[in-house]
């Protein structure tokens, strides 16, 4: 179905699409509201136990913890059970702590998360891994200068070491060649955007690049890192960065990135990725703050605003399309919705 939606809208780009978004034009459609997701937002009685907020957003707004499909959640409950009892069992194996960390992260358990990372970081001082982790984690809650301390430590531990693949722990990932290394730098990059540090986030989103061995980690790589140079009014730059990009790409997992990459390239049309219907819960912040971003490097402000409001209306706030949304709209002075005193 998505190799069905994107030939046509590389047929659209032919007929019009161009790489500068147009200064006029029908209102922007609604981004992908009606399609269910694999999680929803806490129920309301759920907001009265402070249990399920796992943190705050950049506008003082509690993060409550998603409430995931019954089939889900057993499986994922199960799968920490057999980590904590590995942990028990081994309580000297730091691939034991890590998976149990790993584990409360996939059941959105942020908070523990992050506590059982910095065990790991206490126990285990050399081991990088626990570092990239927990600074992961510290972005979904928004402690962006924690976040860019704990991977910047993690940059010097990995230094001079050989790359290692870093497997997904999720069942039916299509296992594209994620590495810690990669990782480490692509993680420093968003901390660093999210806090506005846009020349720190291209250093650190070119060196995840260059260790970019498949598509998938090129495409998420070459996204950020093209926001990041038009942030910088480094436009050639930027462009250069999309002569590789090519439609026929095997993308597995960040097709969104692929195709925002195509779009920045001129052969998809910006309006075909809001009316897109994925298959990942986060694929419309994906798209809808990719969209957006690219609006406001462009000087596009209304319609970007438009955009990262919508993405933040869908409640995905642990996508990392959700986070920028907020970053941006809190560095422009603005609400995260209309109506609310800016």
């Amino acid at each position: 179905m998505r190799r069905l939606i994107l030939c046509g809208c590389l047929v659209l780009a032919g007929c019009g699409g161009g790489a500068v978004p147009p200064a006029a034009g029908p209102p922007l459609p609604p981004l992908i509201a009606d399609r269910p997701a694999s999680a929803t937002p806490a129920a309301p009685e759920a907001r009265d136990d402070p249990s399920m907020v796992e943190g705050v957003s950049l506008f003082g707004e509690a993060l409550y913890r998603r409430v995931l499909p019954a089939e889900v959640r057993t499986e994922r409950e199960a799968r920490l059970a057999e980590a904590q009892a590995a942990v028990e069992a081994r309580p000297d194996d730091p691939d034991a702590l890590l998976w149990q960390g790993r584990r409360l992260a996939y059941l959105e358990r942020y908070r523990e998360a992050v506590e059982v990372f910095g065990r790991g970081v206490a126990r285990f001082p050399d081991d990088a891994r626990f570092l990239r982790h927990r600074g992961h984690r510290y972005l979904d809650l928004r402690r962006f200068d924690l976040a860019a301390a704990d991977l910047e430590q993690a940059v010097r531990l990995i230094a001079g070491k050989p790359d290692e693949p870093e497997p997904s722990g999720l069942p039916g990932s299509a296992q594209p060649a994620y590495t810690l290394h990669a990782n480490v730098w692509y993680h420093l990059g968003l901390a660093r955007y999210l806090n506005g540090d846009d020349a720190g986030a291209a250093e650190a989103f070119r060196e995840s690049l260059a260790l970019a061995r498949q598509p998938d980690p090129l495409v998420a790589s070459s996204q950020w890192l093209y926001m990041s140079l038009r942030r910088l009014k480094r436009d050639d730059e930027a462009r250069r960065l999309l002569d590789p990009v090519t439609n026929d790409m095997t993308v597995l997992e960040n097709r969104p990135y692929h195709w925002l990459l195509l779009m920045e390239k001129g052969q998809m049309p910006p309006e075909s990725l809001l009316g897109f219907v994925g298959e990942d819960d986060f694929d419309p912040s994906t798209l809808g703050y990719g969209v957006g971003a690219w609006y406001l490097a462009a000087g596009k402000q209304e319609e970007a605003v438009r955009l990262f409001r919508l993405v933040l209306s869908r409640g995905q706030w642990m996508a990392f399309g959700h986070i920028a949304a907020e970053a941006d709209l809190k560095r422009l002075g603005l609400a995260p919705r209309v109506g609310k005193a800016e």
